[in-house]
């Protein structure tokens, strides 16, 4: 590993907060073109944002280092972003009458972080997956939900400005 590697700061950590702004943008852009109430530029920067506050845990403690043991616990920074990205969650649900809005946005945003924290954390394969879960989740999903017997067509396909 090199002194750049070690540090946090070289091409590897520059291609995953990439892959953590790519995989977070189509997850945006699907949301933006469905006319949702976070979108592209939302869950681009939740996502790339997540990925360097990984990269920041993994690497940005690197002068507390003693003879390669760590001596202060890095893995408490990814744990408050789980926490922090709850809270704007919360922000995002409203409840009008007997009517939950933006439910899917908050879940939507706190995958995104975790895209993020994945590719933050070197896990692409992981960040990929989750990706791809979610475009099933997404597309597939309505229309699997919309032939069950006894179903009506899903809020979010029968109101496409829902904010949800």
């Amino acid at each position: 590993m090199s002194i750049s590697e070690a540090s946090g700061q070289s091409v590897n950590q520059l291609l995953e907060l990439g892959l953590a702004f790519v995989l977070s943008a189509l997850i945006g852009l699907e949301r933006e073109i469905r006319h949702k109430s976070a979108g592209l530029r939302t869950y681009t920067i939740v996502g790339t944002t997540a990925a360097l506050f990984l990269l920041i845990s993994k690497y940005g403690f690197s002068d507390i280092l003693i003879n390669d043991r760590i001596v202060l616990d890095p893995s408490r920074v990814a744990a408050q972003v789980v926490t922090g990205i709850g809270f704007i969650g919360a922000g995002l649900i409203f409840v009008r009458g007997d009517r939950v809005a933006g439910l899917t946005t908050a879940a939507t945003v706190w995958l995104v972080t975790g895209i993020g924290m994945a590719c933050g954390a070197g896990l692409p394969l992981l960040a990929v997956a989750v990706t791809v879960a979610y475009f099933i989740v997404a597309l597939l999903f309505p229309l699997i939900s919309r032939r069950l017997p006894g179903s009506n067509a899903p809020a979010e396909l029968s109101q496409n400005t829902q904010h949800d």
